[in-house]
Formats: structure tokens, C-alpha cells, sequence
């Protein structure tokens, strides 16, 4: 029924009563029975509703009295209308009492309704008496639907454990916590995490409990998520065959911001100071070590490594100042080439690449990637080896073709010193000897004779071999030599050698030899590319500095050039653009090159001529301070 109906329904109900008291002969207290309206009127849960049906009907009560008695005497009229009054005046305040009681119950029911948590409470049986909004609205229920049914059964509960050892430990400590699967009205099944209360009368008696479920269906998921991609990456880390390394570098982190070089000018700071290198080295703790790691550098189990990366790198190592720097600029990735030392001291050449997290996120999660690269090593051994062979190969052959000028250039000297000895014999022979200038004579003998072994050595040299060396070099020097070797072969087909060498060239770090043959293959292929072609024949051999780390040289010759077809073939092994030659001078070129950290390339416009450019760069030594 509506409050306005209730509220018709009590009012009626005060006049029927009133007029029955005014009306009949009844002797009884005709007036209790207001408190019916009253309670009645109780049934519209309004306070207002309450006091105004208490007054009203307080108001026909005296009225009734007055209307059917006199006021001269108190009679039994009289006490009856006490009573009536005063059962009016308990029932009001009772159902006012009562009004303010479920009023605060019902904002309690309220608060739990706004609650994000599923809340229910059943009774010892397990029967639902109440049912929040949020437990609706998740489990699909409404409290119609939801009062009344066995919790258990409703939403088809599975317990971590016996129901019986839950409902045990209940009742001994009043509360219980666990993680329960329940279903939803559609069918889906939840993850829960489910708080009990158990509640007791006001004897101690146990007659309900308050459920309080959490949805963490989403939580769990996204933690099997986790936990499995964390069991993914421990097998992919313990299976893997290239060596991984965790490590921690927040450490590093904290020693680099104190450092008062930024930028471009850190690595200059860090060459300058090695022990800070030395110190950041200790500082980059490895956490983890994986079984390729451990077997690469012959450990038997990971706790070997639980230090920092000191122990796996040797002495002179300047991979980590590269990686240092890569750091503290922010790069993510960096790559490099060093040797991994073993627990028994040998070496192991490794490629290596680390990741590093960005500078927001933690410093911990630093992961480097190592692939030994023995094999690799003794093939590139080998292939230098072979290359060696083909280089010295291609000596043989460059001195064979420039045969004629080296008897030219060995018979200059010897003719010269026979010269020089028959003109000291003639002034031996005179009636009165001239020794001031057989003197002379034999000085110009003994340099000549320095002259044609300085020849030999130079040609003997040129032909040796022997294993590559790394020594500072002046290219002017080299130049020099070069072109010597040439001179005459250059001479021979009227070739003009032009040399244009910027003073003070930095030094470079090589293999004089094999920087020598470089310079005669050019050479010698630029004059041969323009033997027997009318015209000025020119070949300029020029060397200077492209910027502050690289010496520059090129070969340029007024040759007809090279076709652009055969271009991109120019560098391949057995490929030749000459009758009878043997395709590798360029292929041995470009490879002594980049061997030295160099490039070398060619540009040419067909009926132009042909340029080399070659590039080195400066030795270690002359770029550090």
C-alpha cells in the first residue's frame, strides 16, 4: 500500500474509533484502540506521519470525553481516557523508537550498498537475508531473486578447502579470509577474495555472517599472465645459447650524475680519468648469469658471478668505457667486440650487445647478450691467412710486371759504381797518383753500392712474408715508397706522376707492407688503364684530412674510366677488366683496407678518368689526449 493510502487508512480508522466512543454506550477504553491508527500510520516509515497520527488521535480522545462527561467530578469515564492517553503516548514513543532504529539500519544498508565490495549476510543455515547493489549488479541476481536461496548453492561456491574445516574455523575465531571461485547468474566464473564475519545476538549466539567479496578475476589473471611470461623468459634465459647477463647498473647510474662532464664531452673525461672506469666497472653488479654464460666461461653454477662484471673482463678492456658512454648518453642498445676472461684465466673473443631501460625506469633491468665467436675468429684467422697467401701472391706478380724497372732502377746504381771505379783507377795509374780524387771516387762507389742495397732491401721487403703488423705509420712515408716502386714502370708508358701531400699528416696504425701494396696496385692499375692512349697521361695521388679522425687519400687518373656496368663488380674477387689479369689486386685492396678500419671506393665518369678514394683512420695514440 502507498504512504497516501496508509495515511487514509489511519485516519478513517481514528474517526470510526472516535465515533464509536461518542457514540455507544460502551463502558470499556474504546479510545486504546487509536493506537492501531498509529500503528498504522508507523507503516509509512515517516516520522512526521507518526506525530501527527499520535496528536490527532490524542486530540479525538479528549475531545470523545469531553463530548459524552462532565468536568465536575472524576469518574471512571475519566480514568479510561487516561489510559486511552496513555497507551497512545507508549505506542508513539515505541514506534518512534522503532522509526529511528530502522532508519539507522537502513543507512547502514545504504553504506553497504555503496560499497565497491559484493556484500551479502546469511544466516547459520546459509540462507541469504541480504543482498547489496554491487552484488547484483556482479553476480546478476537481484535481491528479489537473491533472498531467501542457500549462498553456497546460488552462486555454486568452490572453496580452497572442506567446507566443514572453513565453517570450524569460523566459529573458533569469529572471521575467516580466502580466495573462493564463484559463478555469475550468465554462467562466468569469478575469482574472489572473501572476507566472514560471523555476528552474534545479544546472548553470544552465532546467527549470521557478513560476506564481503572482492572481484580480483582480472588480478589473478593478469598475475598467471605475469608468473607464465616470467616462467617463458626463465626457460628462453636457461635455454638459450647465446649468454645472457642481468645486471644491475643503478649504481653506475648515481656515479655518472655526480661526474661534472655531459654530452659529447664525457668520453674525453673518461679516457682522461681510467680509474673512474676502473671504479664504474666494479659498480655494475651482475644478478644473473645463464648456463651458455657459465659454460662460456667455465663455471660450473651462476653464484661465481653474483659480483660484478670486473671478474669477465680483462685488463685493458675498453669495450665497457664504449658501453659507460652509451649509458649516460641514454641509447638503448649498444653493440660491441671484446674477450670474455675465463674463471681460469683464458680468453674467449665474444660479440655483445646490452639492453638497457630508459632513463625513467629502473636501473636494475640491464640485460647483455654474449655470443662467443671462437669459430668465427679461427676462420677469420684463416681467411686472413689465405688472403696473406694471395696478397703475397699478388706481390710476386706486381714485381714481375715492374721487372724491367727494378733491373733499371738496380743497374743505375751499378753503373755508377763501375764508372766510378775505373776513374779511380785511372788516377791510381797516373806517374804521380791522384788520392784527393780517388778518394772522391771510392765515396761516390760507397754511396752507390748504399744505393742498390737500399733497392734490394726495399724489393726484399715488398716480397716478405710475414704476419701483419700494427705500428704507427707516417703515410708521407709510405707515399714515398710507393711511388718509387713505380717510377720507372710509370715512366716507361710516359705517365706523370703528380704527389700532393698536406704537411704534418697525423700518423695511422697498420701494416707498412700491406699499405705499400695498396698504394702500387693503384697506381700501377691507373698507369696501365692509360697505356697506349694519345694524350697527356697524368695520374694524381693526393692525401690529406677529411675531419678530425680520418686521413683521406686518392688515386685520380685522366684515363678512359670505368664503365658502369662494371662498377659494382669492381671489387670482386676474380673480376677483371684486363687481359689476363688475375681479378684480386682490388679485392685484396679493399679488404687490407677495412681491415684497417678503412674504406675504399671509386667514382669514375667514363672518358674522365677514374678515382680512388681511400680513407684510415688516425692511430688510437694521436687521438687521445
Amino acid at each position: 500500500m502507498s504512504r497516501a493510502g496508509l495515511r487514509f487508512w489511519s485516519a478513517v480508522l481514528a474517526f470510526a474509533v472516535f465515533m464509536v466512543d461518542v457514540l455507544t454506550p460502551l463502558e470499556g477504553a474504546v479510545a486504546v484502540l487509536y493506537v492501531v491508527a498509529i500503528l498504522l500510520a508507523a507503516r509509512t516509515n515517516r516520522r512526521n506521519d507518526i506525530i501527527i497520527a499520535a496528536a490527532g488521535c490524542i486530540v479525538l480522545t479528549v475531545s470523545a470525553y469531553l463530548t459524552s462527561h462532565d468536568l465536575h467530578e472524576i469518574a471512571s469515564p475519566a480514568l479510561r481516557a487516561l489510559v486511552s492517553l496513555a497507551a497512545i503516548g507508549v505506542t508513539t514513543l515505541l514506534v518512534l523508537q522503532n522509526h529511528a532504529a530502522t532508519t539507522r539500519l537502513a543507512a547502514q544498508a545504504r553504506l553497504l550498498n555503496l560499497s565497491h565490495d559484493m556484500i551479502f549476510v546469511r544466516d547459520r543455515g546459509g540462507v541469504i537475508t541480504f543482498w547489496n547493489k554491487t552484488a547484483e549488479q556482479t553476480y546478476g541476481w537481484s535481491t528479489e531473486e537473491a533472498l531467501g536461496q542457500l549462498a553456497d548453492k546460488l552462486l555454486r561456491t568452490s572453496y580452497p578447502d572442506r567446507r566443514e574445516a572453513i565453517e570450524a574455523s569460523l566459529l573458533d575465531s569469529g572471521r575467516w579470509e580466502g580466495r573462493v571461485e564463484q559463478r555469475t547468474k550468465a554462467g562466468a566464473v569469478l575469482t574472489v577474495d572473501a572476507r566472514w564475519a560471523l555476528q552474534h545476538d545479544h546472548l553470544g549466539k552465532p546467527v549470521g555472517v557478513l560476506e564481503t567479496h572482492t572481484d580480483v578475476t582480472d588480478r589473478v589473471a593478469a598475475h598467471n599472465a605475469l608468473v607464465q611470461s616470467e616462467q617463458r623468459y626463465r626457460r628462453m634465459f636457461d635455454a638459450s645459447r647465446i649468454g645472457v647477463v642481468e645486471e644491475d647498473w643503478s649504481g653506475l647510474r648515481t656515479a655518472l650524475d655526480a661526474l661534472p662532464s655531459r654530452g659529447a664531452d664525457l668520453r674525453d673525461y673518461l679516457a682522461r680519468h681510467p680509474d673512474f672506469v676502473r671504479h664504474a666497472r666494479g659498480l655494475a653488479r651482475i644478478i644473473d648469469v645463464n648456463p651458455a654464460l657459465q659454460k662460456m666461461a667455465g663455471a660450473s653454477s651462476s653464484a661465481a658471478f653474483i659480483e660484478n662484471v670486473d671478474k669477465l673482463l680483462g685488463e685493458n678492456d675498453r669495450s665497457f668505457l664504449d658501453a659507460l658512454v652509451a649509458f649516460a648518453q641514454g641509447e638503448r642498445f649498444h653493440e660491441g667486440e671484446t674477450e670474455l676472461v675465463r674463471l681460469d684465466g683464458g680468453k674467449v673473443p665474444v660479440l655483445f650487445t646490452i639492453t638497457f631501460s630508459p632513463r625513467s625506469d629502473d636501473d636494475h633491468d640491464v640485460l647483455v647478450f654474449v655470443v662467443d665467436i671462437t669459430e668465427r675468429k679461427q676462420a677469420h684467422d684463416a681467411l686472413l691467412a689465405a688472403q696473406a697467401e694471395l696478397a703475397h701472391a699478388a706481390r710476386v706478380a706486381t714485381l714481375g710486371e715492374l721487372s724491367a724497372s727494378i733491373a733499371h732502377e738496380v743497374n743505375q746504381p751499378l753503373a755508377a759504381i763501375v764508372t766510378s771505379g775505373e776513374a779511380g783507377l785511372r788516377w791510381l795509374r797516373r806517374d804521380v797518383p791522384d788520392l784527393k780524387e780517388v778518394a772522391t771516387t771510392i765515396g761516390h762507389v760507397v754511396a752507390q753500392g748504399r744505393r742498390a742495397s737500399e733497392i734490394v732491401t726495399r724489393i726484399r721487403t715488398f716480397l716478405k712474408k710475414a704476419p701483419a703488423q700494427q705500428d704507427v705509420l707516417q703515410i708521407g712515408e709510405i707515399i714515398a715508397e710507393a711511388t718509387a716502386l713505380v717510377a720507372r714502370e710509370l715512366a716507361k708508358d710516359d705517365v706523370a706522376l703528380i704527389v700532393e701531400t698536406a704537411r704534418d699528416l697525423p700518423p695511422v696504425r697498420g701494416d707498412r707492407i700491406q699499405l705499400q701494396q695498396v698504394l702500387v696496385n693503384l697506381l700501377v692499375n691507373a698507369g696501365q688503364a692509360m697505356s697506349g692512349r694519345p694524350g697527356s697521361r697524368t695520374i694524381t695521388l693526393r692525401a690529406g684530412t677529411v675531419d678530425g679522425e680520418t686521413l683521406a687519400i686518392t688515386v685520380q687518373d685522366s684515363g678512359p674510366g670505368i664503365q658502369p656496368d662494371d662498377l659494382p663488380r669492381l671489387f670482386d674477387p676474380f673480376f677483371t677488366t684486363k687481359d689476363g689479369g688475375m681479378g684480386m689486386g682490388l679485392a685484396i685492396c679493399r679488404t687490407t683496407v677495412e681491415a684497417h678500419g678503412g674504406r675504399l671506393s671509386v667514382a669514375s665518369t667514363p672518358g674522365s678518368g677514374a678515382t680512388f678514394h681511400l680513407t684510415l683512420p688516425y692511430s688510437q695514440e694521436h687521438a687521445l689526449p
